[in-house]
């Protein structure tokens, strides 16, 4: 499949199995009449399978080093394109980026192999809405000195993560208007 190809199969699987109707709290605290659950796509082999081709698609010329996210959103998107990125000549990275670190073991904030100093990152997340979050993983990623190339997301709710996140690159898969939402 090319790109505008898995682009329509994974619209038709959002429309299908993630648009979840009803009054809903968000992970930024906002009520919403619809939720928009990314694990039903991300979570789904078919759905991983066609979103990681996407997110490697769509990454190629950014010379990434690694893919990551907050968790859990990135953490089946930043494997999947890890996993097929090893059959490139180019293998990525995978990581997560934690909430808060652990009060034991190695007590990190960010889990996977080391990303180091000047390393370029693809920032995923499967829906995002403020941009909050991420907001927070790309500076807990700048503190080590690794420089973010791009963030993708799967759905943009339109709620202010553009203006945030254009300083990085951020391209949407989908935004709301492309679900008939908005």
């Amino acid at each position: 499949m090319n790109e505008q190809e898995l682009k329509e199969e994974l619209l038709k699987l959002l429309k299908e199995k993630a648009v979840i109707r009803g009054s809903r709290t968000l992970a930024s605290g906002k009520k919403s009449d619809y939720y928009i659950d990314g694990k039903q796509i991300t979570l789904d082999s078919h759905g991983l399978l066609i979103v990681g081709k996407l997110i490697l698609s769509l990454i190629h010329g950014t010379n990434a080093d690694a893919v990551g996210g907050p968790t859990l959103g990135a953490d089946p998107l930043a494997s999947a394109v890890a996993l097929l990125s090893s059959h490139t000549g180019k293998p990525l990275k995978a990581f997560i980026v934690r909430k808060e670190a652990k009060k034991h073991g190695m007590q990190k904030m960010i889990e996977g192999p080391l990303l180091k100093l000047g390393d370029k990152v693809v920032i995923v997340e499967d829906v995002i809405t403020t941009g909050g979050s991420v907001l927070t993983a790309i500076q807990e990623v700048e503190k080590i000195g690794a420089k973010i190339v791009k963030v993708i997301c799967l759905v943009d709710r339109n709620e202010g993560a553009f203006e945030k996140l254009s300083p990085y690159n951020y391209s949407p898969i989908f935004t709301l208007s492309d679900l008939g939402l908005k």
